[in-house]
């Protein structure tokens, strides 16, 4: 078993733990996720009171929820939060009603172009309760009077998230975010959190330029939390991405930054085109994930999102649908090592100048043509030292030099490590 196929089905299994817990922007449910990431790193969780102004916003209640159910007009209960915690409008106030169908009805929420499967829908910033059910259940509901219980609490605590800070040789930063907020919905965002957490686990074992930075944080109101309170630390932010929906069988899509071409839109273009893979490249809408506040303007900071098929894309988006069947180990893998060779070129992008710049150096006495010449790939490898001694001028990157060759980043890096041993190449600067 491969190292690839081992770590999607150890994500898998963190998802597994994770999926059954109730998450929302706020509560225990959070908070019991970032206990269980804990296990995995040494996440620092932090706490911002109800109330706290960050920015335009302003830090809600905090959430809770024992039990909710409805009662049909037999007694018998029909919705259970215990049984699916998608039945349940998030951010729904405590209530306890008898009530007629006509009446219920305004409060249930159902996709009727997919009558088999429960909605995700929430009410965060505007005070209501309600049930989420199949559109085939409700059309069946009989008349008569319901019972309905909402055992929740809505009152003064914290907004909870997780953060892990990985030092490197620089205190320049590479920031990866995921949202924590969603409840159990496996490819949004069980995907992007288990994928992050392996990630980590995998930096730490290796050499870093580049300081890490992890966010495990509720969407938008988690994102604007950490930039009010960390402001200062973002002119250390030199790369990004928000990492999610990761899970499912789809190709990928890489959103880019609102700069459009920082040089991680580069790197994850430039990885994506040689994974082999069906992938698409598509330009900064301030519509989505994080990234949106990440490249709000007063920040614009150089954060772009990777995931597979796109939010709202597939059917299972945001329903019940979206479960563990939904993701695949093998594809979380797949995920991982896509994330895995971008971290590669942000790594080793480097600029270098050719020692001997007048005409090709003369590379059989120097050993370089029998260094490449056993290798399945050797013509590639020749033209490549040819493009590096070409390229390297003082001026162009490796990973510039590997989108004007055709070659992937790897192999350029590869062949200029031999370039520098041989006496041909030297180190100008790291990009």
């Amino acid at each position: 078993m491969d190292g690839i196929t081992t770590v999607g089905i150890d994500m898998y299994a963190l998802a597994e733990r994770l999926f059954p817990i109730c998450r929302s922007i706020t509560g225990e449910g959070v908070r019991r996720s970032l206990r269980i990431l804990r296990e995995y790193l040494p996440l620092e969780v932090r706490e911002v009171p109800s109330g706290t102004p960050v920015f335009d916003w302003e830090v809600p209640r905090e959430w809770n929820v024992r039990q909710a159910w409805i009662k049909g007009p037999d007694g018998k209960k029909i919705v259970d939060f215990q049984e699916n915690n998608l039945h349940l409008l998030g951010y729904s106030l405590p209530v306890r009603r008898r009530l007629s169908l006509s009446e219920l009805k305004a409060h249930l929420y159902s996709l009727p172009e997919q009558p088999e499967v429960i909605p995700y829908r929430t009410s965060y910033y505007q005070e209501n309760w309600g049930f989420c059910l199949p559109h085939r259940q409700l059309e069946s509901l009989p008349e008569g009077e319901y019972e309905v219980l909402v055992d929740s609490s809505l009152e003064a605590g914290s907004l909870a998230y997780g953060e892990y800070y990985l030092p490197g040789e620089t205190e320049a930063e590479v920031l990866f975010s995921a949202h924590i907020c969603h409840p159990s919905l496996a490819n949004d965002n069980l995907s992007g959190i288990s994928l992050l957490t392996f990630l980590a686990r995998e930096l730490q074992k290796a050499a870093r330029r580049y300081s890490y930075r992890f966010l495990f944080i509720p969407g938008t109101i988690g994102a604007i939390c950490w930039l009010a309170r960390n402001e200062e630390k973002t002119r250390l932010i030199r790369h990004g991405l928000v990492a999610s929906l990761l899970g499912d069988p789809g190709g990928f899509t890489y959103k880019r930054s609102r700069q459009g071409n920082a040089w991680i839109d580069r790197a994850a273009e430039h990885v994506l085109k040689h994974q082999g893979v069906p992938c698409q490249v598509i330009d900064f809408t301030p519509y989505g994930y994080d990234e949106r506040q990440f490249c709000s303007p007063g920040f614009n900071l150089p954060v772009g999102s990777l995931t597979r098929s796109p939010y709202g894309s597939f059917p299972e988006y945001h329903t019940s649908a979206d479960n563990l069947s939904f993701i695949r180990p093998e594809c979380l893998g797949e995920s991982f090592d896509v994330y895995r060779k971008i971290i590669q070129v942000l790594e080793g992008n480097a600029v270098y100048r050719n020692l001997n710049p007048r005409c090709e150096p003369q590379l059989g006495k120097r050993g370089l043509y029998d260094a490449i010449g056993g290798a399945s790939d050797a013509k590639a490898r020749q033209l490549a030292l040819l493009w590096v001694l070409n390229l390297s001028d003082g001026n162009h990157s490796l990973l510039d030099i590997a989108e004007r060759s055709g070659y992937p980043f790897g192999l350029i890096q590869e062949v200029s490590g031999l370039l520098v041993e041989a006496g041909l190449l030297v180190k100008v600067e790291d990009v």
